[in-house]
């Protein structure tokens, strides 16, 4: 089937976020007196929604260090750290690009709106999503909710659509709300453990992301 919607994650596939989030994550667990967690495994939970990462990470943590520890990464990542969040090559030539022809963009994210907002404002990319939703609005990914709801929004079947993401939680949400799927080798997560989710296609390049869907555009 041709594609008519591209929805994309937002961290690690279109903004090279991932080491922001970890000194984030990090300054935010030493003020809250947790425990130093390994990059990798800080890495491993990019996408998915804060709450869901906390519990991953900090599962000794109670209650209110989860509470702390939530609004704490919050102030670092949107007011006090300032590691450079840009945009992957390509991202600002070839996302456009897909929207000047004719494909209908997204974003599903396991940010928050406010997040996402500041990040839109800042990239200037918000007049090319025609629907975006975000942790704080849906069950955290792999749950389908936010790609359900973004197909609602556009009209679009699921035939039509695509979900491009850099973890498996990006792929395990589009298997289960039954739109393809294509991984970028180039984020968060191993590319071996991609490809264990039987992508439809993975690439290692957003320049291979628009090739790919130009290629497959339908009216």
């Amino acid at each position: 089937m041709p594609i008519k919607l591209a929805i994309f994650d937002w961290d690690g596939t279109l903004v090279d976020s991932a080491a922001k989030i970890v000194e984030c994550f990090d300054a935010a667990s030493r003020e809250v007196e947790l425990s130093a967690v390994p990059v990798q495994s800080l890495r491993r939970v990019i996408g998915l929604s804060l709450d869901v990462a906390i519990d991953a990470l900090w599962p000794e943590a109670d209650p209110l260090q989860r509470v702390e520890l939530m609004e704490r990464y919050r102030v670092h990542f949107l007011k006090c750290d300032r590691t450079a969040m840009p945009l992957f090559p390509g991202v600002a030539s070839y996302l456009p690009a897909l929207h000047a022809e004719g494909c209908a963009l997204a974003v599903s994210t396991g940010k928050s709106r406010r997040g996402l907002q500041q990040s839109l404002l800042e990239t200037g990319l918000a007049d090319l999503f025609s629907a975006t939703r975000c942790a704080d609005e849906a069950p955290s990914k792999p749950h389908p909710r936010m790609i359900l709801d973004i197909l609602g929004e556009t009209g679009i079947d699921a035939d039509d659509a695509i979900m491009i993401g850099d973890t498996v939680f990006d792929l395990q949400m589009a298997k289960q709300a039954e739109v393809k799927a294509l991984a970028v080798t180039y984020g968060a997560h191993d590319a071996g453990d991609l490809q264990a989710c039987a992508p439809d296609v993975c690439v290692n390049s957003f320049k291979e992301v628009y090739e790919w869907i130009r290629n497959h555009l339908g009216s």
